[in-house]
């Protein structure tokens, strides 16, 4: 077995050790354990399929990020979805969602995580997902289309996590969200808290509220919500002038230790983005370990790394996965390193451009 074949590896066990912890801690209510013990029985088949595909050459990552829209009923302050994802490109339709589900699921892509936009302002969504019970879809909405109608729906589909977005205190959401969305986002966890539904809340980590989000106090209060998932994610600066957001060196080298103390002492599933891909060989994106499918069906490195050289209104995701750019991310990715907690494909963007404009120029 190779070092890079150990490392993904290594990348499944995570996945499947973080499916067996949240089972374990899930065993106070039936209905969310049972729904994680399912995923986790779907997980360790999925896992089969990737290693039958890798044996016949084609590699298949664990999770891929869909973005099904670009539209949103908000616009927040510094949404990097908003600066580097705009196209005049119609989206993709709910057809191509099936069949794209379809084929990933059969491929063995296990976790897709759906983005936007606002996944929620497609009516159409929840109709597409019902057809793929064993994809566990993690949900990241910004929680204010969250209403009884749609607990309703996802009390059918317990395969679906909400993660409903926050940036801290009612002060620091409000303030980068539009006001009252704070409170709106409480109302919809307090709905899915009712239903019984496993949901979580994804925190955009930035050096003005990094000293809030990051109290035990803060997450205590979440957990009491029954909240039990927890996205930390590193601020980049797909803005212009918002550069004095990004986390400091010293708060950056802290997210990891923080992280880890919150899985000891919480009854929640704690993860940190960027963070933790030294220990898989490199950067996990571009099809290593996840990749991105924008909303008009481009294949992407990542959500930061908006290049691509694939489209699946055009091709196979099997097809897309062999991309030459993801190739050469991919061949490249014990050099990408994490540096000072920061995304290393946004931090070395000029060097992914010009490895697309390679790829293009020996197509042409």
């Amino acid at each position: 077995m190779t070092r890079e074949e150990d490392h993904l590896k290594a990348f499944d066990a995570s996945i499947l050790g973080m499916f067996a912890t949240m089972g374990r801690k899930a065993a106070a209510r039936p209905r969310v354990m049972r729904a994680v013990m399912r995923a986790y029985r779907h997980q360790r088949g999925a896992a089969r399929r990737r290693r039958r595909w890798g044996r016949r050459g084609v590699h298949v990552p664990a999770f891929a990020i869909l973005s099904v829209t670009r539209r949103c009923n908000l616009s927040c302050t510094g949404c990097y979805a908003g600066a580097l994802h705009r196209s005049d490109e119609p989206e993709m339709s709910a057809e191509k969602l099936r069949d794209l589900l379809g084929e990933m699921h059969s491929l063995g892509v296990s976790i897709v995580l759906l983005a936007g936009g606002e996944p929620l302002a497609r009516r159409d969504l929840l109709e597409v997902t019902e057809g793929f019970p064993r994809i566990l879809f993690p949900l990241f909405t910004n929680g204010t289309l969250i209403d009884d109608e749609v607990v309703e729906r996802l009390s059918r589909q317990r395969n679906i996590v909400p993660i409903l977005s926050l940036e801290g205190d009612p002060f620091q959401t409000d303030g980068r969200r539009g006001a009252g969305v704070h409170e709106k986002v409480l109302a919809a966890m307090d709905r899915l808290a009712a239903a019984e539904l496993l949901f979580g809340t994804s925190i955009t980590l930035t050096r003005e509220n990094f000293d809030t989000v990051t109290r035990e106090e803060y997450v205590r209060g979440l957990i009491e919500r029954m909240c039990r998932v927890f996205f930390y994610i590193s601020y980049v600066p797909a803005h212009g002038g918002t550069e004095d957001l990004v986390l400091t060196e010293p708060q950056a080298k802290t997210v990891a230790g923080i992280v880890e103390r919150f899985r000891e002492r919480f009854a929640g599933w704690f993860l940190a983005f960027p963070g933790g891909e030294e220990e898989f060989g490199g950067c996990l994106a571009a099809g290593r370990g996840f990749v991105h499918i924008n909303a008009q069906g481009q294949v992407e490195p990542c959500p930061f790394s908006p290049f691509s050289d694939a489209s699946l209104q055009e091709m196979s995701v099997r097809a897309a996965l062999s991309s030459p750019l993801l190739r050469v991310i991919r061949e490249h990715g014990g050099e990408l390193q994490e540096t000072a907690g920061g995304c290393t494909l946004w931090e070395n963007r000029e060097w992914v451009a010009a490895r697309l404009a390679e790829t293009n120029a020996r197509v042409e």
